[in-house]
């Protein structure tokens, strides 16, 4: 059997693995809670380890390691910064969130529970939120389908769009027929693969190295000798910069969806310790990855070509045709885990607060006819992105840059005084938003460099936060109604309860 057939057939053995799962989830898929939410009852380890595996994406396998092997450790802050904002993410925002969506008329998405958390009339917070969602994750999900067609073309030599092709094809199968609990449970595999490959690879590299250990690291210290320092080569700038990457994590819808879905606020907590645990294992493996590659190509006496391929050629190396082609699935699980959760989110942004709020009938809609809605939205997306990712050299993919700290300025200061801030308004909120969305944009494309070289989420996320503060004291006005959800909402996260199954129907009725 050739290498390329062994590695063909463990990636066969993954794909069909996902469209079952996506067909098992079909049965358990009833109403629009059901499609989007998966009826809150998503148990913690799943929803930890969904999250991690929807933001990791090919960066934990390429992106990262070959920034760190081409570079070393100094390039390890983003993965500090975004360590400690998963953490804050899941001990203040997750348990909240999980409560005060339910309170608030049982909002299953992150525009509908603005809308309802700040009895916006004129429905404005909504749309603007739900198109900020549309444009940038059609983006987002155009760029994954580009890594996709990649990963075919460098991996096997495949044509390019006809990888592109059977990547979005297999994820739009099980996310159109599943929903969010297709995804979370296919995110749960991924997950585990991607953790699997990043712990078996340097090991294996370390036992198959001549001089073990010792010898492979002294070989990279000989090709870098700064490959262990985190400090030299770098700027204050550069490491606040990159620390401030864990603010994005308050705002990315694709990821605190995870947390609306939990069973209860006291999940939050177990989802906590195997979230941060997946993604510390995770981030570490990926460091040593890339320094175990480059002692390991050293005393090989070769170089890389593209130091993002690290990972997909000691996989090559090191294992077995079959075994490296389940380590190569896990490059493409987390493309595949992350375009998945995208289009989900997307779908509910068009569905759930773009059309429902145009739409004259959709109150009379049944609910059946409402997750079919959601399943043209994901096929509608995964077009218009398909189209978008066709040329691989496409202008659009630059935008893609600044998709995470968009979400992070636009939303991450708003979701935080939404939860903890009882004065916040909808006025103070859509010009938080915007404030920070245009922030970014211009900060990203006209003011960086030079004084303003830092990364333009940190900007983004103050002006927004400071924005709405000041907006909102300037049209607050006491609502019995939202004093009581968020003394509601307060007490549940504190108990670490949630609402019965009926309560939380009644609630559904004014959504």
């Amino acid at each position: 059997m050739s290498e390329t057939t062994a590695q063909a057939i463990a990636l066969i053995i993954y794909f069909v693995g996902m469209i079952i799962i996506g067909l098992w989830a079909y049965q358990r898929t009833d109403d629009l809670d059901d499609y989007m939410l998966a009826g809150r009852k998503l148990p913690p380890a799943v929803a930890a380890l969904s999250a991690g595996a929807s933001d990791m994406s090919g960066w934990l396998l390429m992106g990262l390691p070959g920034a760190l092997y081409a570079k070393g450790l100094v390039e390890f802050w983003i993965a500090i910064g975004l360590t400690i904002g998963a953490y804050l993410n899941w001990m203040f925002v997750a348990p909240r969130l999980r409560t005060y969506t339910e309170v608030s008329r049982n909002s299953i998405t992150v525009p509908s529970f603005l809308d309802n958390r700040l009895r916006d009339k004129s429905r404005l917070l909504r749309i603007v939120s739900g198109l900020i969602i549309f444009v940038f994750f059609t983006f987002y999900v155009s760029s994954g389908m580009v890594a996709g067609g990649k990963f075919f073309d460098s991996s096997f030599g495949m044509d390019y769009h006809l990888g592109m092709v059977l990547v979005a094809g297999i994820v739009v199968l099980y996310t159109l027929i599943g929903g969010f609990l297709a995804v979370s449970w296919t995110d749960l595999v991924q997950a585990l693969m991607m953790v699997t490959a990043l712990v078996m690879i340097p090991v294996v590299a370390v036992m198959e190295f001549d001089g073990g250990a010792g010898d492979l690291f002294n070989k990279a210290a000989e090709v870098n000798p700064l490959v262990w320092s985190m400090l030299t080569g770098t700027t204050v700038i550069a490491v606040v910069s990159n620390l401030a990457w864990g603010l994005g994590y308050f705002g990315q819808p694709h990821i605190i969806v995870r947390f609306m879905a939990l069973r209860t606020a006291a999940d939050a907590k177990a989802g906590r310790r195997i979230g941060i645990g997946w993604m510390i294992i995770s981030v570490v493996g990926t460091a040593f990855v890339a320094i175990v590659g480059l002692g390991f190509y050293a005393g090989r006496g070769e170089e890389l070509a593209d130091p993002e391929t690290v990972f997909i050629a000691l996989s090559r190396v090191l294992f077995h045709p079959m075994i490296s082609g389940f380590l190569l699935a896990a490059v493409l699980a987390a493309i595949m885990s992350t375009i998945s959760s995208q289009l989900l989110v997307t779908s509910s942004a068009l569905v759930e607060d773009i059309y429902k709020v145009f739409s004259k009938s959709s109150r009379q809609l049944t609910e059946k006819r409402m997750v079919l809605y959601g399943r043209i939205a994901v096929l509608a997306t995964a077009v218009i992105a398909a189209l978008l990712a066709w040329d691989p050299g496409s202008s659009i993919l630059e935008l893609v840059g600044f998709a995470w700290a968009g979400f992070g300025a636009a939303f991450g200061p708003i979701i935080l005084l939404s939860l903890f801030w009882r004065k916040l308004t909808y006025q103070g909120a859509l010009a938080g938003m915007i404030v920070g969305a245009v922030t970014v944009v211009v900060w990203g494309k006209y003011l960086k460099g030079g004084i303003f070289d830092l990364y333009e989420i940190l900007p983004g996320f103050l002006l927004a936060g400071l924005v709405a503060y000041f907006v909102s004291n300037a049209t607050y006005t006491e609502n019995a109604e939202i004093e009581a959800e968020f003394e509601e909402a307060k007490r549940l996260a504190a108990d670490g309860g949630s609402l019965s199954d009926e309560e939380r129907k009644s609630r559904s009725v004014n959504r």
